[in-house]
This record gives C-alpha cells, sequence and structure tokens, in this order.
C-alpha cells in the first residue's frame, strides 16, 4: 500500500497523511473498548437506578413505621396518664375512706354519714376505684398481703381468706392497695 506523503512548507519533513492499516485497527479497537468501559449500557443504568428506588424505598417505609410506633407509644402514655394521673391522689384518700368505714361501723345507721359516704364512693367509682371483694376468695398473691394465718376450720377453708384487716382497691383494674387478709392453712 502507498503512502501518502507530503511536505510541510515550515519544517520541510516529510508527514505520512495516512496511518498504517495495522495502527488504524488498533485505533479503532481502543476506542469501542473506551466507549464500552466509560458509558454504561442503558440496561446498566436501568438497574442501577432500580438498586436506588429500592434503598430509598426500603428506608422511606423503615422511618414510616419508626414513627407510626413513636405515634402509637406517645398516645398510649397520654391514655395511661389521664387513666391513672390520679392514682398518687387515690392512695392519699384511702385512709380516709378507710376511716370513713371505721365511722359507719361505730355509729350504726346514721343516715346523714351513710349518705356522705355513698356519695364520696361514687364519685370515686366514677373515676375508676373500685374495692377487692377478698373475704373467702383463695389467697391470691398478687392482690393480697398476708397478715397472719390461721388453722382452718375445715380442710375446705385451706388456702382462704378468712378476714379483711384493710381492703384492697383497684384503680382502672390495676391494683393501687393490696388488701391486708388473714389466711386460713
Amino acid at each position: 500500500m502507498s503512502k501518502k506523503e507530503h511536505k510541510n512548507p515550515e519544517t520541510e519533513e516529510t508527514v505520512n497523511q495516512q496511518p498504517e492499516p495495522d495502527d488504524a485497527v488498533a485505533q479503532t479497537a481502543d476506542m469501542e473498548q473506551e466507549e464500552t468501559t466509560s458509558e454504561p449500557s442503558e440496561t446498566d443504568k436501568m438497574q442501577e437506578l432500580g438498586e436506588k428506588l429500592a434503598a430509598l424505598n426500603d428506608k422511606y417505609l423503615r422511618l414510616y413505621s419508626e414513627y407510626e410506633n413513636y405515634r402509637k407509644r406517645t398516645n398510649q402514655e397520654k391514655a395511661d396518664l389521664l387513666l391513672n394521673g390520679s392514682r398518687e391522689m387515690m392512695k392519699a384518700i384511702l385512709p380516709v375512706v378507710d376511716d370513713f368505714e371505721r365511722a359507719l361501723a361505730a355509729t350504726g345507721d346514721d343516715e346523714g354519714v351513710q349518705l356522705i359516704y355513698n356519695k364520696l364512693m361514687k364519685i370515686l367509682g366514677q373515676k375508676g376505684l373500685k374495692a377487692m371483694e377478698s373475704k373467702g376468695e383463695k389467697f391470691d398473691e398478687s392482690m393480697h398481703e398476708a397478715i397472719t394465718q390461721i388453722p382452718a376450720a375445715d380442710p375446705e377453708q385451706k388456702g382462704l381468706v378468712v378476714d379483711v384487716v384493710e381492703k384492697g382497691y383497684y384503680l382502672n383494674d390495676k391494683v393501687l392497695r393490696y388488701a391486708k387478709v388473714v389466711v386460713a392453712c
């Protein structure tokens, strides 16, 4: 093959116009390789975008579920606070209720005292206070505090509460004060 040569007028040197065929093939192969490595194909771009979308979606779902859990927990805490916020106040009033019951027992059927006691218990009941019924029930350490044990009169009474020294109370179905009881053994 012939090479076209021409003379550079400034330097008077001969310059090749066409590269040799082997050099042209090598240059073309290098250019194709650069194109494939420098620019990813459409499927690679789509796959990469799909992975980014999946990662962002996963992050969003996790953040959303964390927020929902936080919202539910704070709502539950608020509800518990409203239901049991008066817990300390109720505990402070219980000795007065005990004294009222002792006064009723001592005065007999004084209608005025009975009326006031019933009104007080009705108001406390509306706020969630409820007395425990312990006498004759099976001893339950999650509700009762055994003050003493006495021998059972008959075997069927074994493990039962035979006397209540101090009443127990619930506040919104949670034990506010344990009942102090005497248990048959």
